[in-house]
């Protein structure tokens, strides 16, 4: 007899005794296993994180106003300790350009993301980490970028959770007034490499007596879009409405603006949020690029 299959045996034998010892109810067993297969994040990893961005951010006065706000809308915490986020994001030009429609689930802690389409939930697209992929039956099926989308909705929606993380600089503005408030005003850049569009920025508005974000101009440099240096003029989007999700804050409707003065001018796109919900029973393998996707 081999080596080879001496070991085999003797592994294998080893395996069926350690099954033998375990005495445990099947049904334990299986839910040990479902909750192996689960992509959880565990609760020592969390607690880590969001001390490690409490004291980032608190160190600076721009950073303060980010974490008050963080707390005013749920807290960091209880952002992370939900798991995968899931909302329908439903952009609408009212130029009759483009509209972008899709139910998304979002692994906030990791940046993946998951779409299907709201017209043909067959047709999907999504950013594993590492790769952009889509999956569609009709070439048509998404008339727009889906590299830049995969991770957009939540840049846009997911204020102020979205700046615990390396590469963000903050810079505390002037005070302003807007909605007939006093805000406290904050501008978000980039280091250099920080995701698909580093020379993006964005000046956050907040009440400065609830510490809830009312407001946020911007600009779009994606590279793909504009040469180095380029990009749209500066953007002014209100943000609607706030809902809880399971105690995290978070706006049902966006609409944006050119900026004028500092202030909304032209309204350009209703941007429609729904559908929300925290999803934290999802395989492991979610996120992967499904058989028969194209990776871009």
């Amino acid at each position: 007899m081999s080596n080879l299959l001496k070991n085999t045996l003797l592994i294998s034998l080893f395996v069926l005794v350690l099954s033998c010892k375990d005495n445990r109810p099947l049904n334990t067993r299986v839910q040990e296993e479902v909750v192996q297969n689960l992509d959880i994040i565990p609760e020592s990893w969390i607690i880590n994180r969001v001390k490690k961005a409490e004291i980032r951010l608190t160190a600076s006065e721009a950073g303060k106003v980010i974490w008050n706000a963080m707390e005013a809308h749920g807290g960091l915490k209880n952002w992370y300790s939900k798991g995968p986020l899931t909302f329908r994001f439903n952009y609408q030009p009212l130029d009759g350009s483009t509209q972008r429609d899709s139910y998304q689930v979002v692994d906030i802690w990791r940046n993946r993301a998951v779409h299907h389409s709201a017209a043909d939930s067959t047709a999907s697209y999504g950013w594993t980490g590492t790769d952009h992929w889509v999956k569609a039956k009709d070439s048509t099926a998404f008339a727009y970028d889906t590299k830049f989308w995969a991770m957009t909705p939540l840049y846009l929606m997911g204020f102020p959770f979205v700046l615990d993380g390396e590469g963000v600089n903050l810079e505390v503005l002037p005070q302003s007034n807007y909605l007939n408030t006093t805000n406290d005003v904050v501008k978000v850049t980039f280091d250099p490499g920080t995701g698909d569009a580093p020379d993006d920025y964005y000046i956050l508005h907040f009440d400065s007596q609830t510490h809830q974000l009312i407001g946020t101009r911007y600009i779009v440099s994606y590279p793909e879009y504009f040469k180095k240096g380029d990009h749209l003029p500066e953007k002014f989007m209100e943000v609607g409405p706030l809902v809880s999700v399971d105690g995290i804050l978070l706006p049902n409707q966006l609409k944006t603006h050119w900026t004028v003065d500092g202030q909304p001018g032209e309204y350009l796109t209703l941007i429609e949020i729904s559908d929300y919900g925290f999803k934290g029973d999802l395989p492991k393998v979610y996120f992967n690029m499904p058989e028969g996707a194209k990776k871009l």
